[in-house]
């Protein structure tokens, strides 16, 4: 969960915007005869302006201008609440949310938590009273919080993207590593355990009659119900083209049967644009108590091909 990817244009834009900011402040500094404070905007401008170079070029890591305009953020910040002491705290508002903006998830959070303990050493900020305190672990946790969600969705859509290869290894490995762990576990702690095979026959249709936006359609449909009525340890991966496994923990046969039928029923709800109502086949697939993982992984190959037969 901490890659994050934004579009080259968008991050173009804010460089420009960037550059145009900080020139206007220094701008306006000098005009108001502040040339105390007048070099470090000077500077970042100048930083600012390498920073967009080194995006449009080629061949350079993106994080490298990233991490200049984070920087360039965080020093016209503090000089601001260096030389003007009655500089309101809600500044400090600014770096944090470039931070969530520019790092990955858990970086952002680690820097504000690492750097939040020195902001209260300026004399503005200490002199601020407790609320500001508050205010910065609360704006630090709702910045994190879409950030989290949107990378907790991005996995779940990754597990069942046909044109991402470490995620067609996860499915082949990573998949059954996992299920391979909990059948063990279900075993050892005499716990139940139960699959979902989960066959779209719209898919590859989808793909050779509409393109791999309609395909990503239906993949998107899928996980956002998966992921709306499953709990947050259960794991959907693919297991085939068109096929895919429900790993379901702690479930006993009739648990797996009231959530096929609650998935059943919702994706038969779901409309698409280009392939109408979706098609889903759910059946459910339960080890038996003397069964062995190879035998078991057998015949949930087995039961996906005979979905995709029907």
């Amino acid at each position: 969960m901490t890659e994050y990817h934004i579009p080259k244009r968008l991050m173009t834009l804010a460089y420009a915007s960037s550059i145009t900011l900080m020139a206007g402040y220094a701008l306006w500094l000098y005009a108001m005869g502040d040339y105390r404070d007048l070099l470090i905007p000077t500077f970042m401008t100048l930083l600012l302006m390498s920073a967009v170079l080194m995006h449009i070029g080629q061949g350079l890591k993106s994080y490298l201008p990233r991490i200049i305009l984070l920087c360039c953020t965080y020093s016209v910040v503090l000089s601001a609440f260096y030389y003007h002491p009655g500089a309101s705290p809600i500044w400090l508002g600014l770096p944090i949310t470039a931070t969530f903006l520019l790092l990955p998830l858990w970086a952002a959070l680690l820097v504000n938590i690492a750097i939040g303990p020195l902001w209260w050493l300026l004399p503005t900020v200490a002199a601020a009273p407790p609320a500001i305190i508050v205010g910065y672990a609360a704006l630090t946790l709702l910045l994190a919080l879409p950030r989290w969600e949107h990378a907790r969705r991005r996995a779940l859509l990754r597990a069942t993207d046909p044109n991402d290869s470490d995620c067609n290894a996860y499915h082949i490995d990573t998949l059954k590593e996992r299920l391979n762990s909990e059948f063990q576990r279900a075993a050892m702690l005499n716990q139940q355990l139960a699959v979902l095979v989960v066959h779209l026959p719209q898919l590859d249709m989808a793909a050779e009659q509409f393109g791999h936006r309609a395909q990503t359609a239906l993949l998107g449909a899928l996980c956002s119900e998966v992921n709306s009525r499953c709990r947050d340890h259960d794991v959907l991966g693919r297991a085939d083209n068109a096929t895919f496994w429900l790993v379901l923990p702690d479930t006993s046969e009739s648990g797996a049967l009231l959530v096929r039928e609650r998935l059943q029923r919702a994706l038969s709800e779901r409309v698409l644009v280009e392939t109408g109502q979706l098609e889903a086949r759910i059946a459910a697939c339960l080890p038996s108590r003397a069964e062995s993982f190879e035998r078991y992984l057998k015949r949930l190959e087995t039961r996906g091909a005979s979905l995709a037969n029907v």
